[in-house]
């Protein structure tokens, strides 16, 4: 039994359809402030749409034709859709790439209003289904592409064997979502070039969000990964209710709100708790991914515009003792067969840095510090949910509990602790 199953419904369960266009994303921050798209209640469903900002990497493939693409993306010399696009400022006063500065870089759909929802909430959100977005180009039209960067922000970037030193190399994938095996297949690659963007910004590297590639401007390479088919894991690297502490954050690294946690397995039939920090919650979701791997080394996952049917469910506080998610301040994930407890090297880096958590984070974070919360939040969890002592939760923990690396690439590193339910004979409702 899930965790939350028990839990009452409305008199009359509503469902949502939120789709998108420039007036209905964020793009690159979350904010307290965001007035709401829709207001939903618990138990309600909703069908967000989302898009990858990398659909610029190929607008041909991921951007033409689509009216809803086109609108977000829209961009010429007189106007930006979407002009804010990151948490830095709207004059390009530091680095002079664009409004907002590239701090931050995730197209959010959203924010969603949760009826009643108040600070000390935790907000459950049930993922029941994730459909890729199709092409509507009149010569792709049906199939589903994404992309790929190996970027500056990567894990790589400084570990190159062969020249030039450095590159950045995108890869364009078409999507097999309705084979018998799901997979992605590479069509073909290109290392960036300086590119113009509209407002004759001229970007050496991939510094800045939804810059559009155009053609003749990079040299594809064709025959990439020949032969390799790689297992699709769709799932949404963005899921977030609105952090308490400031407006405009950067969205690129997670913390106890959510966020950028780009891990693979929230993806179909799994749930994430989310503790409330602002009246509403305000959740977003973004960052549609068709597969990724731990670590997600290169920068990127394949990147590729997604649907998302989801089942919102609030436990007041006065309700949270005894659940799982009782006294929650961090992002938990439950699958069918585990518990995901997610670990960072900063577990509130805004809170701990103060008025430069948006920058120090990026400089202090580690794999030590993310692996040492993600023990101690197993620790917690065995201890109080599970009842365990501590030298008994250390011993299962050594035994049976897999550390994994959610990502290196996000700011705020993360270990995830990943425990079967099988190992407890209770009823984990």
């Amino acid at each position: 039994m899930r965790a939350g199953s028990d839990e009452p419904r409305t008199a009359e369960r509503k469902h949502h359809h939120l789709p998108i266009e420039a007036s209905r994303v964020h793009w690159g921050y979350f904010s307290r402030s965001l007035q709401p798209q829709l207001e939903i209640a618990s138990g309600d469903t909703i069908t967000i749409e989302t898009l990858t900002q990398h659909a610029s990497d190929d607008p041909e493939l991921m951007i033409t034709g689509d009216a809803a693409a086109e609108s977000v993306f829209g961009w010429t010399r007189a106007r930006k859709n979407v002009d804010r696009r990151g948490a830095g400022p709207m004059d390009a006063s530091v680095f002079g790439r664009g409004a907002g500065e590239g701090f931050g870089v995730h197209i959010c759909t959203g924010p969603v209003a949760v009826k009643d929802a108040q600070p000390g909430d935790v907000l459950e959100v049930r993922i029941l289904d994730i459909v890729p977005r199709a092409s509507r180009h009149p010569k792709h039209s049906g199939r589903v592409f994404g992309s790929s960067v190996a970027a500056w922000w990567g894990y790589h970037y400084g570990e190159f064997l062969a020249g030039p030193k450095p590159r950045e190399v995108v890869t364009i994938y078409e999507i097999f979502d309705e084979a018998v095996a799901p997979h992605a297949r590479a069509l073909y690659s290109y290392r960036w070039e300086p590119q113009t963007d509209p407002s004759g910004v001229v970007h050496a590297t991939y510094d800045y969000p939804g810059i559009p590639v155009l053609p003749g401007t990079v040299k594809r390479r064709h025959d990439v990964l020949d032969g390799i088919r790689i297992p699709l894991r769709p799932h949404f690297g963005v899921i977030a209710v609105a952090p308490r502490e400031v407006d405009f954050i950067d969205s690129v690294p997670p913390s106890y709100f959510g966020g950028n946690l780009d891990n693979w397995r929230l993806g179909k039939g799994a749930t994430v708790y989310l503790p409330v920090s602002v009246p509403g919650a305000l959740l977003s979701v973004g960052d549609p991914h068709a597969t990724q791997g731990d670590g997600e080394l290169s920068g990127t996952a394949i990147e590729c515009s997604m649907t998302g049917t989801f089942e919102v469910i609030l436990h007041k506080k006065t309700d949270l003792a005894g659940r799982p998610f009782a006294d929650l301040s961090y992002p938990l994930i439950e699958t069918e067969t585990d518990w995901v407890l997610t670990g960072f090297s900063h577990p509130n880096y805004l809170a701990e840095f103060g008025a430069q958590g948006q920058s120090e984070v990026y400089a202090k974070s580690s794999l030590d510090l993310a692996m040492k919360d993600a023990f101690r939040k197993m620790r917690r969890f065995l201890m109080n949910v599970k009842g365990l002592s501590e030298d008994e939760a250390i011993a299962l923990m050594s035994a049976a509990v897999d550390f994994g690396v959610t990502q290196v690439v996000d700011g705020n590193w993360g270990v995830h602790a990943i425990i079967s339910k099988r190992l407890f004979h209770q009823d984990d409702s």
